[in-house]
């Protein structure tokens, strides 16, 4: 690896592990750790224990590394930066990186959330550091990333998912590269020697919600998809006591049902594929799904009473109409026997 590395990004145990496996080669690896460095004194002396554990060369081991890790406050955007003090000392170690190459049997890693390419700290280090930065994808990318994750997870303990319990497992578990490790071991365990394969129920009974995870508003909308009244309970209880819930609920819904409706319509022409437009392939294939427990005429019922229902929360004070709200979920969700496609 190149003597000075910079990894930056939200993900710790990614970065951490990204930085660790660059470093296995080196006999000793001393580390700097700034996690708890929240002000100036303290800031100040980490950069002098960075420098000074980085030019000091290996005693009795043939190489050594020094890991400055949780930097989390170098220079980046849209957050306040350092102290005037702390920002000097910073280019003052980036001056001296920079002017005095180490040998080849030492290397320094720095890692942190971020930091700005546009800093005098990064500009003087470009060209002789290799930087690595992680940025956070898309939501539809951090979806579909999530999955893979999660199914490469389950592939180094020798599992697999059925269909569809991949993208439930990563609804479910989130982003955090640690927590899914820890997710997919608690699968294993519960599954034991009988099985290999992770299923939807599996995921459901077992997998505790990552950080960040909390209920969405999906969750409200898949139960009334999938007519699922005790999924909708569930929904329900969790947002009801949320200021603006008929509002958000009847919001959800509505468009939830014009989605729904015009699949539906276009399954009956033929043309399914033509109406996903631009949903991730997941929420495709999870509507295509519900579509065969609705009848057309039900969805555009469904949506016209959620439409005048929100219409209705915009002009009346919540606790009169979130009784109302509730109580119109349950009923588009329960099966009807009238005919009609």
């Amino acid at each position: 690896m190149p003597k000075l590395l910079i990894v930056s990004g939200d993900d710790e145990f990614l970065v951490s592990e990204t930085v660790r496996k660059r470093l296995s080669a080196y006999a000793s690896v001393e580390v700097v750790d700034s996690r708890q460095s929240t002000n100036e004194e303290l800031r100040l002396k980490d950069i002098v224990s960075a420098e000074e554990s980085c030019f000091t060369p290996p005693f009795l081991e043939p190489s050594k590394a020094t890991w400055w890790k949780n930097v989390d406050f170098l220079p980046r955007a849209g957050v306040a930066g350092p102290s005037e003090a702390v920002k000097k000392a910073l280019d003052k170690f980036a001056d001296k990186l920079a002017s005095s190459p180490l040998p080849e049997n030492q290397a320094f890693a720095i890692s942190c959330v971020a930091f700005s390419q546009s800093s005098r700290f990064a500009k003087t280090l470009k060209g002789i550091a290799e930087t690595i930065e992680f940025k956070p994808p898309k939501p539809w990318e951090k979806a579909r990333e999530n999955v893979v994750k999660a199914i490469d997870a389950a592939k180094r303990e020798g599992l697999e998912f059925e269909p569809g319990a991949a993208e439930a497992f990563a609804a479910k578990a989130g982003a955090d590269t640690r927590t899914i490790a820890s997710e997919i071991a608690k699968l294993r365990d519960w599954l034991g020697s009988g099985g290999s394969v992770i299923t939807s129920a599996a995921v459901a009974a077992v997998v505790s919600r990552g950080p960040g995870t909390e209920p969405a508003i999906w969750d409200l909308t898949d139960a009334l998809g999938a007519r699922d009244a005790r999924r909708l309970s569930a929904a329900v209880g969790h947002f009801q006591d949320e200021k603006g819930f008929a509002l958000m609920a009847t919001s959800a819904a509505e468009k939830f049902y014009r989605v729904l409706a015009g699949m539906k319509d276009a399954s009956l022409r033929g043309n399914l594929a033509a109406a996903a437009g631009e949903m991730t392939p997941f929420a495709a294939k999870k509507n295509a799904g519900f579509i065969p427990l609705w009848r057309l005429d039900e969805l555009r019922a469904a949506r016209a009473r959620m439409l005048a229902l929100r219409e209705r929360a915009v002009s009346s004070a919540e606790e009169t109409v979130q009784p109302l709200v509730v109580a119109e979920l349950f009923r588009v969700c329960r099966r009807t026997s009238g005919g009609g496609l």
